[in-house]
């Protein structure tokens, strides 16, 4: 028999010997070659299909020993040698047999090979090993063997599918998939317990961080966070977009964790991931199209919230929870929803401009952008002249312009007014964002307590299943808990101290002090829109402020109404004109 393109003759001792196809894994599970001869196992095996059988090897984790494995091939070795078999080759693969998603391609292969006649046999160890998803793949498979006449043997359970052990074989495969439930079951309370009590659940932990082996704990990564601090958290909180810090960090050659360049979306993710900042994520799970949980998670995600409402801690981070809630709501911000089917969300440039989306056309009413020096109707670029005309007109001006416009106003109102509140507690929440999340996250919480207390007392009313006892301490728990979050809620909702900016000059003074990104703050909790008017001629040199028509919050201002209907007399005449000029 001539050898295949897999294998090859090699020399064993003065003879010629032709190579099996499995032999490098066999000497990988710790096989010595004389070992392997005496099971039969160093030479290719030949003869006819009801001679030669296919033997399969499964481990779930690397904990499972190599020193079982091989026990597992000598005694499946054994038993094929007492029926006169040899075995044409080993498939061995670590692959979990209880997630239908995962594919055990070695498995596959070994009864491809029975299927395609090279063999009538495949003997594995248990019928754990062979399939934990029930009869459902068990039955199928023998009815598939049973079509060539072909047999599985479960060597440990001494069972032989061609004498009549179907029914054994389905029960005992029946019983593999309750186990494994069972074992998916406790291995998720295990972890669940762990993530309560503030141990790292395992993966890769975020740029900057680590886990020591045995700690379940985060700390800092010495060759990490000297660059994961200053040079991407601490810029980000100062407003610097992602593909900004991206650049910066591959011009420096400080590559990625796997040697690799940045990307802008390597920062974004870095910093949405609640473990950035030491706390423990919960992420939701991915799924299959008939629901069944996949071994992928969802990026990015929400700190796993504690009974009493607050994020689990699971060590250091980079961040702390208030500065990750910043970040991401900076990140947010300049965030719009996609086009495609999802609800993903694509980035848009960060707003270099103060009244960028503020500013509106006169004519469409929509926005108007940056377009380099000057302000333009984003409808007329973007969708052409058949949609909006247009307008467009010099940036530096129309932002000073607005400057006086805002502070004159702000001067101009009572302390009560409810601009001065509005300004004051936008301002507020401007500076600190962790207080709205922490407030969202608090009543998340409450819901949830209250939500599993109504459950509890249907349970113990009309199911009838707990004991009294066990009723008055799991209620009292929760009636302190839900206690604790109501307290907590109150407090949040607080109106916070607003006497220091009461004063229209110290809001005043505020817009000196502020970026593009405080002023813009400052401007939408002020007013609701900008509309330009348009110039009464080419070269008309009416100051852009008298053109401005800045829609106030405060809708029943006299002043307000009156600017607006000197904008909605402007606009009737311009489109008169431009119709007299049209039929003349």
């Amino acid at each position: 028999m001539r050898p295949s393109a897999e294998q090859a003759v090699v020399t064993f001792g003065e003879r010629m010997i032709m190579e099996r196809e499995d032999l490098s894994t066999l000497r990988a599970m710790g096989f010595k070659d004389e070992e392997l001869t005496d099971l039969g196992l160093l030479e290719a095996a030949t003869g006819t299909p009801v001679d030669l059988a296919e033997m399969y090897v499964r481990r779930s984790k690397k904990k499972d020993t190599l020193s079982s494995l091989r026990q597992q091939v000598r005694e499946m070795c054994a038993h094929a040698d007492g029926e006169g078999k040899r075995v044409r080759r080993v498939w061995f693969e670590q692959r979990s047999a209880s997630k239908a998603h995962v594919r055990r391609e070695e498995f596959d292969n070994a009864i491809s090979a029975v299927i395609a006649g090279l063999s009538k046999t495949l003997y594995v160890y248990k019928t754990s090993r062979l399939s934990r998803r029930g009869m459902g793949q068990v039955g199928t498979l023998l009815d598939q063997f049973d079509q060539r006449r072909a047999r599985i043997v479960v060597t440990v359970e001494k069972i032989d599918s061609s004498k009549g052990s179907r029914m054994v074989l389905a029960i005992l495969s029946e019983q593999a998939r309750e186990q494994a439930a069972d074992i998916a079951h406790w291995t998720k309370v295990g972890g669940d317990a762990h993530k309560a009590d503030g141990r790292w659940p395992g993966g890769v932990t975020p740029y900057g961080l680590e886990c020591p082996k045995g700690s379940g704990k985060l700390r800092h990564n010495p060759a990490e966070y000297k660059y994961a601090r200053p040079l991407i958290a601490e810029r980000l909180l100062g407003g610097v977009t992602p593909a900004e810090i991206a650049n910066d960090l591959n011009e420096r050659k400080i590559p990625t964790r796997k040697r690799k360049q940045w990307r802008a979306q390597t920062i974004i993710h870095l910093a949405q991931s609640p473990s950035w900042a030491g706390l423990i994520p919960d992420r939701e799970r991915q799924k299959d199209e008939f629901g069944n949980p996949l071994d992928k998670w969802h990026r990015g995600g929400n700190p796993l919230m504690g009974a009493d409402g607050h994020p689990i801690k699971a060590g250091e981070g980079v961040v702390t929870f208030a500065e990750w809630t910043k970040i991401n709501a900076i990140i947010a911000e300049r965030a719009r929803p996609g086009t495609a089917i999802g609800d993903r969300t694509r980035g848009v440039r960060k707003a270099a401009t103060i009244m960028t989306g503020i500013l509106r056309c006169p004519y469409c009413k929509g926005p108007m952008g940056n377009g380099g020096r000057n302000y333009r109707c984003l409808a007329r670029i973007n969708q052409g002249a058949s949609v909006c005309q247009g307008i467009a007109t010099m940036r530096q001006r129309v932002d000073d312009a607005m400057a006086e416009l805002w502070t004159n106003h702000i001067l101009s109102l009572a302390p009560d007014s409810d601009t001065i509140h509005s300004i004051a507690r936008r301002w507020l929440s401007y500076q600190d964002p962790e207080k709205e999340t922490r407030k969202q996250a608090v009543s998340a919480a409450l819901d949830n307590a209250a939500s599993r207390e109504l459950k509890l007392k249907k349970e113990f009313f009309i199911g009838g299943g707990m004991d009294e006892t066990q009723y008055d301490s799991l209620r009292t728990d929760l009636e302190a808990q839900i206690a604790s979050l109501k307290a907590e809620l109150a407090e949040l909702g607080r109106e916070p101290d607003l006497s220091p900016l009461m004063d229209a000059k110290a809001l005043s003074l505020l817009w000196e002090g502020a970026g593009i990104e405080g002023r813009r703050a400052l401007i939408k909790a002020a007013l609701k829109s900008v509309i330009l008017l348009p110039p009464k001629s080419r070269g008309d040199r009416t100051p852009i402020s008298e053109r401005l028509v800045p829609q106030w919050r405060e809708e029943s201002d006299p002043v307000n109404l009156a600017a607006r209907g000197m904008y909605l007399e402007s606009v009737a005449q311009t489109r008169a004109r431009r119709l007299e000029s049209a039929t003349a």
